[in-house]
């Protein structure tokens, strides 16, 4: 009697994971507030952009804070995001462009890790930390892959993410630390603020718990929005690019084409994908 082959067993879902990595994306207006002044990223993406021509593919793309002066800026842009509140929030904001800037604009929710589109574009991006949402081996490589059926033969990937810094790392998981009150674009109140840091060093993830507690409210009011972050060490990443068969063409440590050193709190990498795989 042939025996059936078994099939291997689906790897358990971290609930934790998760949460940690959707739960900070759920409130469109408190991120588009958070992450008002940044405009450094913006800007380079831009320029970035600008010299590939489009067309464009954005991981992570959100609300549009990055994806939308893209489009402003003439390049036809598709932006790919799983959160459906960051997306409903992009189509909001579209709907205050003009005619031609909705016009170069695409959205697909999905997976990175397996959404295909059966297109390829000049310039993949996946930026603002987005990468640190592959928690991992697998997810690394099951976005690579999806990297590289999205890239023409001569288009240029470019990823940012946050550099580990050890110091945080070895936060007391029990202090909170406190930064100054604001006004919470979701509650409509004026909240206490701070972040707790936890760190998993078997996974690899920085756990960061975000407290509001709105001012003069009840007792019981606050709120707590949990971010799960995984820390990839610069040549833990270079090592996971190159057995992907990415190379890297440039990397930076900030956003003015800064080198990336020990001062660097950020890593941007410029890479291409190997013509034939498994060529190094």
């Amino acid at each position: 009697m042939a025996h059936r082959k078994e099939r291997p067993a689906a790897p358990a879902v971290d609930h934790e994971l998760r949460v940690g990595a959707a739960a900070h994306y759920a409130d469109p207006a408190y991120y588009a507030s958070a992450y008002a002044d940044r405009a450094e990223d913006v800007a380079y993406y831009v320029d970035v952009a600008r010299r590939h021509r489009g067309p464009v593919l954005e991981y992570g793309c959100g609300e549009g804070r990055i994806l939308l002066p893209m489009a402003r800026a003439g390049l036809e842009v598709t932006g790919v995001d799983l959160s459906e509140p960051m997306l409903a929030a992009l189509a909001t904001r579209l709907g205050d462009e003009t005619k031609a800037v909705r016009a170069r604009v695409k959205t697909r929710s999905g997976d990175m890790r397996s959404l295909r589109l059966r297109r390829r574009f000049p310039l993949v991006l996946c930026t603002f930390n987005t990468f640190l949402h592959l928690y991992t081996r697998d997810d690394v490589e099951r976005f690579l892959a999806s990297v590289r059926a999205h890239l023409t033969p001569r288009g240029r990937f470019v990823v940012d993410v946050s550099v580990p810094v050890v110091a945080d790392l070895a936060r007391d998981p029990s202090r909170l630390h406190r930064m100054p009150p604001f006004r919470h674009p979701t509650l409509k109140t004026r909240v206490r603020y701070g972040e707790r840091f936890d760190y998993d060093p078997v996974r690899q993830v920085l756990f960061v718990a975000m407290e509001f507690e709105p001012i003069g409210g009840p007792e019981g009011a606050a709120m707590m929005t949990p971010l799960a972050h995984r820390q990839f060490y610069p040549e833990e990443l270079m090592a996971l690019l190159h057995y992907n068969d990415f190379i890297v063409e440039k990397r930076e440590g900030g956003y003015g084409g800064e080198p990336l050193d020990r001062h660097s709190d950020v890593m941007i990498l410029t890479c291409r994908a190997a013509r034939t795989r498994g060529a190094r």
